[in-house]
């Protein structure tokens, strides 16, 4: 686990960057669900895909989804990271990281940063020589902050439904 410090302001509830568990996979469905609202993860079905999906993601020592938990209860921001072995880059891992998500009435307090931040420590510590991460194009929000936090626009991403 790692503590997160936020420039929200002093009353705020200290954050904890950690992986996932089972019982945080509702919260995670909320917020991957809707990033303009605030979805109730007491609403979101988790259905045997989900459940499918995110065992396979705790058992598998190259991926792990994080959460950003507030107050040891409350997610309030989440990831995926991706470990990829390869040739590249001396032989070094690469860190992949998706989906990624703050609760869209916790923005602007920092806590994308401290998320990003716990993410690329995580990377560095794993000995990664290279923090990737995709998304959307139409989010051009999430694109002015990578661009903040130092990330550049230095390939163009394909992908083909399957």
């Amino acid at each position: 686990m790692y503590g997160v410090t936020t420039a929200a302001s002093a009353s705020a509830s200290a954050v904890v960057l950690r992986p996932a568990t089972r019982a945080d996979l509702p919260a995670v469905l909320a917020l991957l669900a809707d990033e303009e609202r605030v979805v109730d993860p007491a609403g979101v079905e988790v259905t045997r895909a989900y459940e499918t999906a995110f065992a396979a993601i705790e058992q598998d020592p190259r991926n792990e989804m994080l959460v950003l938990v507030e107050d040891g209860r409350t997610v309030v921001g989440c990831l995926q990271a991706t470990y990829i072995p390869g040739l590249g880059k001396g032989g070094a891992e690469r860190a992949l990281i998706e989906a990624v998500r703050i609760r869209a009435d916790r923005r602007g307090g920092g806590l994308g940063r401290a998320l990003m931040a716990g993410a690329v420590a995580r990377a560095r510590a794993r000995g990664c020589a290279l923090v990737q991460l995709t998304s959307n194009k139409s989010r051009e929000d999430a694109h002015r902050f990578y661009t903040a936090l130092g990330f550049a626009r230095s390939h163009e991403g394909f992908k083909l439904a399957l």
